[in-house]
């Protein structure tokens, strides 16, 4: 497993928290679905860049997104359609349309790249903020390890609510039984859903940050916060954000 340490935090930081990053920093270096694990790697260091971008930081000040028609500035290691997902979700994220996610498609990328890509973001994003909270460098990315994405597709993923084909919520079974148990699941979690192992690092990186999906109607979940306290603090942070969800 990957190595992981806050050790020298501004925060005492639960081991369980630990545990998982080091969990969600080996499934980023291996072959995921659609993309290899080089690939992967490369996904996070351009979300890490994108934060330096000067076109990105032009479409944030314009009035229209799609006034702004420069290229990123890239890494070079991803194809420019990939890069343009990385760098909209990123930094400009609640003006994304559908007209932009389906010229994306057009451009060649996948439905299934285009989960796995979002998947990879919210991994490292969610660590990288993690980390910035606590005072501690941004851990550096893994070496990837060799091998082939799978391509595997759900056969039960079908377009329902959102832009991407989804697993039904009473349709996770066989394979991705494990999803969600209780025969229903919010509609964010299902959303990475045609891409399995992508719901499966949000679970354990959500059961660690937030609480376990199995525990959602239980209002002491296990931590400092009730669920009434956690909730207000992320309806406070997600409207200071202009949350788009």
């Amino acid at each position: 497993m990957e190595e992981i340490s806050y050790v020298g935090a501004a925060f005492p930081v639960r081991g369980d928290l630990s545990e998982a990053h080091a969990r969600a920093w080996r499934r980023l270096s291996e072959p995921g679905t659609h993309w290899s694990g080089a690939e992967r790697v490369a996904i996070a260091a351009e979300l890490r860049h994108a934060r330096g971008c000067r076109v990105c930081a032009e479409r944030n000040a314009a009035l229209s997104p799609f006034s702004i028609t420069a290229p990123h500035d890239s890494l070079g290691a991803l194809e420019p359609a990939a890069v343009d997902v990385i760098h909209r979700v990123a930094t400009d994220p609640r003006r994304l349309t559908r007209a932009w996610f389906e010229r994306i498609l057009a451009s060649g990328l996948t439905d299934g790249q285009y989960v796995e890509l979002i998947g990879v973001i919210v991994t490292v994003l969610s660590i990288d903020v993690f980390c910035r909270g606590v005072d501690v460098q941004p851990h550096p990315l893994p070496e990837p390890r060799e091998g082939k994405a799978s391509g595997y597709r759900p056969p039960a993923a079908r377009l329902d609510v959102a832009w991407v084909p989804m697993v039904p919520s009473r349709g996770a079974v066989g394979a991705e039984a494990d999803l969600w148990t209780s025969g229903r699941t919010a509609n964010v979690v299902r959303a990475l859903s045609l891409v399995p192992d992508e719901v499966r690092t949000l679970k354990d990186l959500g059961g660690a940050h937030y609480i376990p999906c199995e525990k959602m109607a239980d209002l002491r979940a296990g931590r400092s916060l009730d669920r009434r306290q956690i909730e207000l603090v992320a309806g406070r942070v997600s409207a200071l954000r202009e949350c788009f969800y």
